[in-house]
């Protein structure tokens, strides 16, 4: 079924980028330019959310917003372009570099710490998304052509095999990491310092983020007017239940595929064929552009760092250093 699967796949997804660009000279540029402020924005007071996350983990660490920014912001815009969350790892590596007395532990763990009000929104999103009859349910996934989704829809037994692997073999090195580093886990919990002033997690993290969230639904209204499919708050709740699935299972750069089908999918009826496909990859090629650009931008004035793999590499040489150290 994989071999029929993607040349599909992809046979829709060239046939969906020809129809944004003959669809090109139709955007409305200005709402495009407005969707990608709204998303630059969305991703700036995120960034000043998990600030906070950090100042509470290590009180006694100077560091600044601005450097903060710039590692939240490449590593967003790594993992448009490269699959399975890799600008995590770049993400992860600048902050840990950029404050002192940070661990790799410590800031792994805080940055954990979004997921939990991101969480709580996918669920109300998704909820509301399959209420409105044109989301399709999961056993239909494998249906849409898209060969990462459609493969795990079409054998539940492998998915439910991987998920399992992928939890036994988190375990296991959490249990390695735990026996080699006394202080791991003292290192972890310190990344949570904050949820136990849960004032203080509302006011500083929770209520930034909903307001990164509002900035993410004007972006995508934004990114719906400017490819003639109608901004309105169904519509946006129901693109957002798309960025909810691609994003579990992100084996394509932001989750591309899963996107662009699911998009397709649910807006068949709202617009010609060729501008839901146009929309459904002009949106990703924008987002991943704008993203990749900010990211760039921010490690060469921040970091002073030409490329992301000037950074990978350093993460790296850092890492075989510290093994030679321990050794």
């Amino acid at each position: 079924m994989s071999d029929v699967l993607a040349p599909a796949s992809l046979h829709s997804f060239l046939q969906a980028v020809s129809n944004f660009f003959d669809n090109l000279a139709s955007v409305s540029w200005g709402a495009l330019a407005i969707g990608l402020l709204c998303f630059g924005a969305n991703a700036t007071i995120r960034s000043r959310a998990y600030f906070n996350v950090l100042r509470a983990a290590l009180p006694t660490s100077v560091f600044r917003w601005r450097t903060i920014w710039g590692a939240y912001v490449a590593g967003f815009g790594i993992n448009q372009v490269i699959p399975a969350r890799a600008g995590d790892v770049v993400k992860v590596f600048l902050t840990k570099n950029a404050v002192p007395q940070a661990t790799y532990p410590t800031v792994a763990a805080t940055y954990t710490v979004e997921l939990i009000f991101d969480n709580f929104m996918a669920i109300l999103v998704l909820t509301f998304a399959f209420t409105q009859g044109v989301f399709p349910k999961p056993p239909d996934f494998s249906k849409l052509g898209a060969f990462d989704l459609s493969y795990l829809a079409s054998h539940p037994r492998f998915t439910l095999f991987l998920l399992t692997l992928l939890g036994v073999l988190t375990l296991v090195a959490f249990a390695l990491l735990s026996m080699r580093v006394r202080a791991f886990w003292a290192r972890v919990k310190q990344g949570y310092t904050i949820l136990r002033d849960r004032r203080r997690y509302l006011r500083q993290v929770a209520a930034l983020q909903f307001v990164g969230w509002l900035f993410r639904g004007a972006a995508i209204w934004a990114l719906l007017e400017a490819f003639h499919i109608g901004g309105s708050v169904r519509n946006v709740l129901l693109v957002l239940g798309v960025f909810a699935v691609s994003s579990v299972v992100p084996l394509t750069p932001s989750g591309a595929g899963v996107q662009q089908a699911l998009l397709v999918k649910i807006f068949a009826g709202a617009a010609a064929p060729a501008a839901v496909a146009a929309y459904s990859v002009g949106q990703e090629i924008a987002l991943a552009a704008f993203s990749f650009a900010l990211g760039l931008a921010a490690l060469f004035f921040i970091f002073r760092v030409r490329s992301f793999r000037e950074v990978i590499r350093a993460g790296r040489d850092e890492r075989a250093a510290a093994e030679a150290g321990a050794g």
